[in-house]
């Protein structure tokens, strides 16, 4: 094959698994969208709210951890091919959900289906790109994100408006018909295609992933990170919509704008700045994420306490927010991939993502919510009432927001710890595969 088929396959592999994300993070952002509607529908409070993100989180993170073993040693076509297959039918069957279990059952079937996609996905790309090029693919592919929830937003927000919020979430689950063809028709490439030294890929030990000393700073990262990401996804649009008075299309359109704008922008910012910095210091990209955890901790604090009838001024400053966390998947996944063999990729990323959404993500909508809880009822009773009103739900989820900021300082300074490692660890892996590569060729 001729170099230029060669360089549109690859690349079309990326885009099919670009767009895979994108709707992985579509249909896991879409309730958000349609937090208020539900609320009032099954009269829920927001621990309630939170618990369905966080319940959808806990199995996403532990049955993620098995599929990341599948993911080193069996087809990962066939196994991401069978994760949109269920994630999208649980996305649908939502929209049938009559009571507040229903719709929390589909929301941990979605988490079953979408377990299977950053172990596979992130595994052959690195199978795709040399190290050099790797931030730019990934920061590319972990677009996805702010995309998916994006387009979540935009078109979740004006459907339930329109036709209610089941139809929203039947309409979620439909870019699966086209997406799982498309992903059956790629070629698969062999594991450690892409390494400068190749080596035999005997399986190894999921705990010898556990002994490199950057993997815990840099899960200790997606901790705090992902806490953040999902307090700010789920209750962004609700936060609008109690703060600044737009109505549930609206809301949606401003959350998607935020998302959309800050998270492109900072992939985009994420994708140069790592391959540029990676060939002067090793440990560039780690400090680099650091750095820009504490450009968010202003753009948070300004983003969340402008008062009522500052829209505008809220949505760019919280747009920069989300940038600034989002340049994190560029930096922080390509660094994985660097200290990690291969064969050791998809367990790698499973551990870490289970350790991330168990700790952090499954905490961020649960605790954000409790905290809105018990903030809006101190505000009621500082006030004399005795009920809570719409008004004291706006101050409680406001002031509970401010604790991403907070955990801004946490992020920035475990991924200043783990950039004192990284260096020791890149040359510990680059020279167990070079004393294996004369064995392999």
């Amino acid at each position: 094959m001729s170099q230029k088929p060669q360089q549109k396959a690859l690349w079309f592999s990326v885009v099919v698994l670009f767009a895979i994300n994108i709707l992985n993070f579509y249909d896991r952002g879409a309730p958000a969208a349609l937090v208020e509607p539900m609320r009032r529908e099954f009269h829920l409070n927001d621990t309630q709210i939170g618990l369905l993100g966080s319940a959808f989180i806990w199995i996403y993170a532990l049955v993620g951890v098995p599929l990341g073993r599948v993911a080193d040693s069996a087809s990962r076509k066939k196994l991401l091919a069978w994760g949109v297959v269920i994630w999208a039918a649980l996305t649908a069957s939502a929209g049938l959900a009559t009571t507040y279990a229903m719709l929390f059952l589909s929301r941990i079937g979605v988490g079953v289906g979408e377990a299977a996609c950053a172990p596979t996905a992130t595994s052959w790309l690195g199978d795709l790109f040399p190290p050099s090029k790797r931030s730019r693919v990934l920061a590319f592919f972990m677009m996805g994100v702010p995309i998916g929830t994006a387009l979540g937003n935009f078109f979740s927000g004006p459907i339930a408006q329109a036709y209610g919020w089941r139809a929203a979430m039947i309409f979620a689950a439909l870019p699966a018909l086209l997406l799982v063809p498309a992903l059956l028709m790629l070629h698969e490439p062999q594991r450690g295609a892409s390494e400068l030294h190749p080596q035999p890929l005997a399986r190894a030990s999921m705990w010898r992933v556990l002994r490199i000393p950057t993997i815990w700073w840099i899960i200790a990262s997606g901790v705090f990170l992902n806490f953040n990401q999902y307090a700010f996804a789920i209750f962004l649009p609700a936060f609008l919509t109690r703060v600044h008075g737009l109505s549930v299309a609206r809301s949606g359109v401003a959350s998607g704008a935020i998302f959309l704008a800050g998270g492109v922008s900072g992939g985009l910012i994420a994708g140069f700045l790592g391959d540029s910095v990676v060939h002067r210091r090793k440990d560039a990209r780690m400090l680099c994420a650091a750095a820009l955890a504490i450009v968010a901790i202003p753009f948070a604090c300004a983003g969340i306490l402008q008062p009522a009838g500052s829209l505008y001024m809220a949505i760019v400053f919280l747009a920069f927010t989300y940038a600034s966390l989002t340049t994190y998947y560029g930096l922080v996944y390509s660094a994985i991939l660097d200290i990690v063999a291969p064969n050791q990729r998809g367990s790698a990323m499973a551990i870490y993502f289970m350790a991330m959404y168990m700790c952090g993500a499954s905490f961020g909508p649960l605790l954000t919510g409790k905290l809105s809880d018990v903030l809006a009822h101190r505000a009621a009773a500082l006030a004399g009432s005795a009920s809570v009103t719409e008004t004291f739900r706006a101050v409680g989820l406001q002031q509970a927001m401010l604790i991403i900021p907070v955990l801004c300082v946490a992020l920035a300074f475990v991924l200043y710890m783990g950039s004192r490692t990284i260096v020791a660890d890149i040359a510990r892996r680059e020279a167990v595969t070079k004393s294996a590569a004369p064995a392999f060729r």
